[in-house]
């Protein structure tokens, strides 16, 4: 009973600062997603492929979460676009406060888009708010198709699933028809992308959508 406690009041604490999160990004029109996925899912590569096709039309930055090094930050930066790293030193989820933390070192006026890459895990990341607009859950082909029914939560908490990796599809155990199954099982309102980071089927649908929910704020 003590442990619900504690896990009680620290949640309250990182909703009470999400919230806090929150306002300022409505207030500024800024549009945000907490990107996750297991490690090695892609999103990185999703970013990348974003970046190619949107910072022409549309203001973007990050926020980068690992538990060591700065890669992902600096493949982020070869995009020219703003990018602060959180290196959680083996924390296996981003919280509230680590986020607002890295709002600071920002400069975020005139931005459209903020997204917040965070550490690769499907299970830590699932409980905690940010402070963005949606949470977007990235799975890879190549974890197979009953993902969604191990790790519900994550699921069920995200408004967006991107399947990654459908051009391995040929190559390894995943059923796309049984993953998409699986994961409306879970969240019935859940939006899905099909999407291949190396040949970049998929991508232009994924950012048609999100250049419209950039551009209006919302």
């Amino acid at each position: 009973m003590s442990i619900i406690t504690v896990e009680r009041k620290v949640l309250e604490k990182n909703d009470q600062i999400a919230e806090r999160n929150r306002r300022f990004f409505r207030d500024r029109g800024i549009f945000v997603l907490n990107l996750v996925s297991s490690p090695g899912a892609g999103k990185t590569s999703i970013l990348e492929r974003t970046f190619e096709r949107m910072r022409d039309s549309c203001r973007m930055a990050v926020i980068e979460g690992d538990v060591q090094t700065d890669l992902d930050a600096q493949r982020v930066a070869e995009y020219q676009v703003p990018v602060v790293q959180i290196v959680t030193m083996g924390g296996c989820h981003l919280e509230a406060g680590l986020v607002a933390d890295a709002m600071g070192k920002m400069d975020l006026d005139g931005t459209d888009l903020l997204f917040i890459e965070n550490v690769g895990n499907l299970v830590c990341p699932s409980g905690y708010d940010l402070g963005e607009d949606l949470k977007v859950v990235v799975l890879s082909t190549t974890e197979g198709d009953d993902k969604p029914l191990k790790y519900p939560a994550m699921f069920r908490n995200a408004s967006v699933l991107i399947i990654n990796k459908t051009d391995l599809i040929p190559y390894v155990n995943c059923r796309l028809d049984v993953l998409r199954d699986n994961a409306l099982k879970i969240n019935p309102d859940l939006r899905i992308f099909e999407v291949s980071c190396q040949t970049g089927a998929g991508i232009d649908a994924w950012c048609e959508w999100l250049g419209g929910k950039g551009a209006r704020g919302q």
